[in-house]
């Protein structure tokens, strides 16, 4: 064959790879919000809005917000941080202390954000923290409730993006997680599983808690603190009723817990009943 008759055929050689080849991923523009989802599947990241919590309306998790806010804020500067693990009971305020801490910190730093990710799709962490370093911003990259149900794939993982392999992890990435559980371990781990491979398992996703700089407990509510944050809300919203505390206690009961989500929940009820409007 001659080289003019190679010629074309190369040509749609190449043509059909190209048509093959996935398409380049979107350019992403942070400057639209300050926090985002990210979607592995297209690679994108979709902005959200701003989350509305104050941090000051978390009441009864003041060691837990100081820790907290003072690691986001060596991280914002540019100092070194730990990846934090926020690990305690549900309703406590876990996700609600990462959320308005980064709110309150990203209203002071432009080039500071968030960027959620889903716990089912922790193995894409390693790609994702990839395609964020370097960046001229800083992230806080969180998982909320974050569980290692499908085993020690997931796990290996999260501790291949902490790590970072060979480059070392980002220094521009935060990462924080919650969970009900400070070794993040699924209930049934052992169902289905030899006992030695569930064995393996456990050691590994135990491990990956190891992984975290900074862990930070969220004990059951009492009774003090959970009417202490009652009152901070009523306060606040103005929601004045003479029996507030004897029907924020029976609504707690109601609901067999007593928790900052409880408590907020309560007041979302006796707003609507009084019929004033909420942020």
């Amino acid at each position: 064959m001659t080289t003019p008759e190679i010629a074309p055929l190369l040509a749609r050689i190449a043509e059909a790879l190209e048509r093959l080849a996935p398409p380049a991923p979107p350019a992403v523009d942070f400057s639209v919000a300050r926090l985002f989802r990210h979607d592995p599947a297209a690679a994108a990241f979709l902005p959200a809005p701003d989350y509305g919590l104050p941090l000051d309306l978390l009441v009864g998790v003041d060691r837990q917000k100081a820790r907290y806010v003072e690691n986001l804020a060596r991280f914002a500067a540019g100092l070194p941080a730990n990846h934090a693990l926020l690990w305690g009971v549900r309703g406590t305020g876990k996700s609600s202390l990462a959320k308005a801490a980064f709110m309150d910190a990203a209203r002071a730093d432009p080039d500071l954000k968030l960027v959620e990710v889903d716990r089912d799709e922790v193995t894409a962490l390693p790609a994702l923290f990839d395609a964020l370093r370097g960046r001229p911003e800083r992230f806080v990259v969180l998982c909320d409730d974050l569980s290692f149900e499908d085993g020690a794939a997931a796990a290996k993982a999260l501790k291949s993006a902490l790590e970072g392999g060979v480059a070392g992890p980002p220094e521009n990435v935060l990462f924080t997680a919650t969970s009900n559980r400070r070794h993040l371990m699924p209930r049934d781990h052992a169902e289905g599983r030899g006992l030695i491979a569930a064995a393996e398992d456990a050691e590994e996703e135990v491990s990956v808690s190891d992984r975290f700089g900074l862990w930070i407990g969220f004990p059951p509510m009492d009774q003090a603190a959970y009417l202490s944050a009652v009152r901070s809300y009523a306060e606040r919203f103005d929601l004045a009723v003479a029996d507030l505390d004897r029907r924020a206690l029976q609504w707690s009961q109601a609901r067999g817990s007593r928790s900052g989500r409880v408590a907020w929940q309560f007041i979302r009820d006796l707003a609507g009943e009084l019929g004033k409007p909420l942020p």
